[in-house]
C-alpha cells in the first residue's frame, strides 16, 4: 500500500486501509480497496472524501446494481412472467443467491452490503462531483463466467452457490478485514485461479481490465489530461492489485477495450448438439425396441415417460410447488425434446406463478426472505425461481436415467 509520505497525521479511519495512488495521463487515481460488508470500509470512504479534494468518484458498480442500491423498491417492479419468458429466471436466481450471501453477512454485522459504495456515491453528490459507474454489468459477468467453464464445473459452481444459501456459520468481522491484506488476497486468488482459471478470468481479471478501461474512458470524456486531476476509486480489495497494475500499463483505445469485454462470447454449440444427439439416440433405441417386439418398445417408452416425468415432478415437489405446477412439470418433462428452447422448468414456473400469484408483499420482503434458506420456500417469488431451477435439473436427471434403463433393456 502506498500513502502520502508527508502525511504524519493519518486519521484512525485510514490506518491500515489498502490505498494505492496511480498517476496516468495527467490524472491521479486514489484507489481504495474495501470489503463489501465492513464498517471500517465505510468510514475510510467518508474520511477520504472529507480529507481530500476529488474531481470525480468512481465506484465498483454497474448501472443495474447502482439502480438497485439507490432504489430499494426495484425488486417490486420485476415482472416475474417476463423474467421466465425471456429465459432470465436462472440468472435472476443466481443473482439472488449472491445477494442472500451478502445479506447474511449484513445481518451479522448490522451493515448493508455495498454500504461503502453508497457512501461514496452520496459523498460525491453532496460535493457536486460526478459519479462514475465503472464495473461491468453483473448479468454479463455471470453469463461469461457460466460459459467459460465446462459441463461438470457448472454443477460445481451451482453447488457452491447453493451451499452459500444453506451455510449458517458466523463469519468474524476481523476475518473480512483480513481480506484487505495484499499477501492474503494474492495467495487466495492464486489458489482460485489454479482451481478454475476460466472462472478467475471472468470474475476477476476481465473486470480488472474492464474497470481500468472504463476509468481511462471516463477521464478522456471529461477532458482530463491537461492540468492534474484527482479521482477517488472505490473498489473491492480483491481488485486492487490487478486494477492498479492495468491502470499503469494498459494501452490502446479504452472505449473499444471496454466494449469488447462487455460483449457475451459466442455460445458454444457443441453442448446443445451433444444433448440433442443423446436424446435422438434414446429415441432410436426406443424405435429399435419396438422393432424387436411391441412389449419391449412399450417398456422403453414407459421408461422415458416415467423417469423424465417423475424426476421433473420431483424437482417441483422439492421446490414446494403447487400441485398444478407439479403436474405441469410432469407433463413438460417427457416432451422437452419437442420444444427446443423452452425448458420444462419455465412451463412449471409459469404455472406456479399463475396459481400462487406472488403478492406485492412477496416482492417487498424478497431481499430479506432470501437471507435465510427457508425464505426460498416461504416467499412466492423466490419459490417460483427455485421451481424453475429444480425442475430443469430434474428433467435432465430424468433423461439420463431413462436413457440408461432403455439401453440396459436393449442390451440385456
Amino acid at each position: 500500500m502506498s500513502q502520502d509520505a508527508t502525511d504524519t497525521t493519518l486519521p484512525a479511519a485510514l490506518e491500515g486501509q489498502p490505498i494505492e495512488r496511480v498517476l496516468r495521463d495527467g490524472v491521479e487515481y486514489v484507489v481504495l480497496g474495501t470489503a463489501h460488508v465492513s464498517r471500517a470500509s465505510v468510514e475510510a470512504v467518508r474520511e477520504l472524501l472529507a480529507r481530500e479534494s476529488f474531481d470525480a468518484v468512481a465506484v465498483e458498480l454497474c448501472p443495474s446494481r447502482a439502480q438497485g442500491m439507490r432504489d430499494p423498491d426495484a425488486l417490486k417492479k420485476m415482472d416475474l412472467f417476463q423474467v421466465i419468458r425471456q429465459g432470465k429466471a436462472g440468472m435472476v436466481a443466481a443473482s439472488l443467491v449472491l445477494s442472500s450471501f451478502q445479506k447474511r453477512l449484513a445481518d451479522q454485522f448490522g451493515i448493508e452490503p455495498g454500504a461503502e459504495m453508497k457512501a461514496a456515491m452520496d459523498g460525491a453528490e453532496q460535493r457536486g462531483v460526478p459519479v462514475w459507474l465503472v464495473d461491468r454489468e453483473v448479468g454479463t459477468t455471470l453469463k461469461r463466467a457460466w460459459r467459460s467453464v465446462g459441463f461438470w464445473q457448472r454443477f460445481g459452481l451451482m453447488g457452491g452457490l447453493l451451499a452459500s444459501v444453506f451455510e449458517r456459520e458466523a463469519i468474524e468481522e476481523k476475518e473480512i478485514e483480513k481480506l484487505k491484506e495484499g499477501d492474503m488476497l494474492e495467495s487466495a486468488f492464486s489458489e482460485f485461479a489454479n482451481q478454475s482459471e476460466p472462472l478467475y478470468r471472468s470474475l476477476i481479471a476481465e473486470r480488472d481490465a474492464y474497470m481500468a478501461a472504463r476509468l481511462r474512458e471516463e477521464a478522456g470524456l471529461a477532458g482530463y489530461g491537461g492540468e492534474p486531476r484527482r479521482v477517488l476509486v472505490v473498489i473491492g480489495a480483491g481488485h486492487l492489485k490487478g486494477l492498479c497494475e492495468l491502470l499503469r500499463t494498459q494501452q490502446g483505445d479504452a472505449a473499444a477495450q471496454a466494449a469488447e469485454l462487455a460483449t457475451l462470447p459466442v455460445k458454444s454449440s457443441w453442448p446443445k448438439w451433444i444433448a440433442i444427439g443423446l436424446v435422438l439416440l434414446v429415441f432410436v433405441a426406443i424405435a429399435i425396441a419396438f422393432q424387436r417386439n411391441s412389449a419391449l418398445g412399450a417398456q422403453a417408452l414407459r421408461d422415458w415417460v416415467m423417469y423424465t416425468a417423475g424426476f421433473s415432478a420431483l424437482g417441483a415437489i422439492i421446490a414446494g410447488g403447487h400441485p398444478l405446477s407439479v403436474l405441469a412439470a410432469a407433463v413438460a418433462g417427457p416432451i422437452k425434446p419437442f420444444r427446443p428452447g423452452v425448458p420444462s422448468g419455465a412451463i412449471s414456473a409459469m404455472a406456479e406463478a399463475w396459481v400462487r400469484k406472488p403478492r406485492v408483499a412477496d416482492f417487498e420482503t424478497l431481499r430479506d426472505d432470501i437471507g435465510h434458506w427457508t425464505g426460498w420456500w416461504k416467499n412466492r417469488v423466490a419459490r417460483t425461481l427455485l421451481n424453475f431451477l429444480l425442475v430443469c435439473v430434474g428433467t435432465i436427471a430424468g433423461e439420463y436415467t431413462a436413457g440408461i434403463h432403455i439401453f440396459k433393456s436393449l442390451l440385456g
